[in-house]
């Protein structure tokens, strides 16, 4: 299917399975691999046990321990490892087949591992989300009925459904892939040992937007916008709010509005490129100098971008030239030529030849970036 058909008829429209999408697909990872980083500090990792006599499902959070993993069943329990594309460089290598989408929407890749009729229960997600069969054998049931029932059960510390009537059923095996939309209600359970990848889209709630957006606007109100009645009268009842009062509260906030599209554009920007675990790349204590950045591109180096850096970029409704579009990367704004700044948010590595074909502005966004942590460089002898 073409991407646009894709787009067209299936994004966020219905569900779609893909067989053989990644024909003779191999995992770049092994379970063993999983659960070594389900240990480590940093790492959002979950746990989830199934009772099947009792339905009860029991949820532990990482790190973990490496004996934590010897000690479990055969069967129905999944250890669910979030944003595994910032730590294995194979994994992250996949999004390239998924450059038909914005690339700041995708999210993160989870990894999850599942033991013979391991779980996570019937579930709803709100967001669009590609689940990759990378290993083993995985049962998906869906319901793609126009109303479902979407009531969650007050038993158990995970959002599971109440009630589950599935309309599709399906095995994949690996390479095979399963797009589906926000409020899709699905279930997996494990065949066999599998591994799967979730490709997840970032959708923020409405109530997660207005939050951050209040808090820029109050972030950034001069004290003098206030309250005020000149035109008060006397009134009725002093202890009425009445609704001249209530018009001039709407008065006052509405002062707060962000009128300048661009303003309310790097807004955006800098919200949508920070991560929801608000982890961003360190800001290096001794940055290098731009001209020993420059002299290393000369002789070779490459600049990496950090895995954990977003980027994306913006053109700007009011400018020209080297402030035509603005890059975002971690929340922060660096103003640049269209063209610099489309091509730093699409560069995983920078070398002499991309560097050199930056204007001024970009070269020294450029040397900014290295100083905060968004990019690091290598050198030949790093390689050896």
């Amino acid at each position: 299917m073409p991407p646009a058909a894709f787009l067209r008829d299936c994004w966020q429209k219905r569900p779609l399975l893909v067989r053989n999408a990644f024909p003779g697909f191999v995992s770049p990872i092994e379970p063993e691999d999983l659960a070594g980083l389900a240990c480590e500090d940093g790492v959002l990792a979950r746990l989830i046990e199934h009772d099947r006599a009792s339905d009860g499902w029991k949820v532990r959070h990482g790190p973990f321990a490496e004996d934590d993993f010897p000690g479990l069943p055969d069967h129905d329990w999944t250890l669910l490892v979030q944003d595994v594309d910032k730590w294995d460089a194979d994994i992250r290598a996949l999004l390239a087949h998924f450059g038909f989408l914005p690339r700041w929407r995708i999210d993160d890749v989870m990894v999850s591992f599942a033991a013979t009729g391991g779980s996570v229960g019937a579930h709803v997600d709100q967001y669009d989300v590609f689940l990759l069969q990378a290993h083993g054998q995985r049962r998906w049931q869906i319901d793609a009925s126009p109303a479902p029932p979407l009531d969650f059960r007050n038993d158990v510390d995970i959002r599971l459904l109440r009630e589950f009537h599935p309309t599709h059923d399906w095995v994949l095996n690996p390479g095979d892939m399963l797009y589906l939309p926000p409020g899709v209600p699905h279930h997996g359970v494990a065949e066999n040992p599998c591994l799967t990848f979730s490709v997840g889209m970032r959708a923020p709630a409405a109530a997660e937007l207005l939050g951050d957006y209040a808090d820029t606007l109050a972030a950034d109100a001069p004290d003098e916008l206030r309250y005020a009645d000149p035109d008060l009268a006397l009134p009725g009842d002093a202890t009425e709010i009445d609704e001249a009062a209530i018009q001039r509260v709407e008065a006052a906030l509405h002062q707060l509005r962000m009128d300048d599209p661009d303003r309310f554009g790097d807004w955006f920007g800098g919200f949508i490129t920070t991560y929801r675990s608000a982890v961003l790349p360190a800001a290096d204590d001794h940055p290098l100098p731009r001209a020993a950045m420059e002299q290393a591109l000369t002789d070779g180096a490459l600049l990496w971008r950090h895995p954990w850096s977003r980027m994306a970029w913006r053109r700007a409704r009011q400018g020209s030239g080297a402030d035509a579009a603005r890059l975002y990367a971690g929340g922060i704004a660096y103003p640049l030529a269209t063209d610099d700044a489309g091509r730093l948010a699409a560069a995983d590595s920078i070398d002499a030849a991309l560097y050199a074909g930056l204007g001024e502005a970009g070269r020294a966004a450029v040397a900014a970036l290295l100083a905060a942590g968004h990019y690091r460089l290598e050198q030949e002898e790093d390689e050896a």
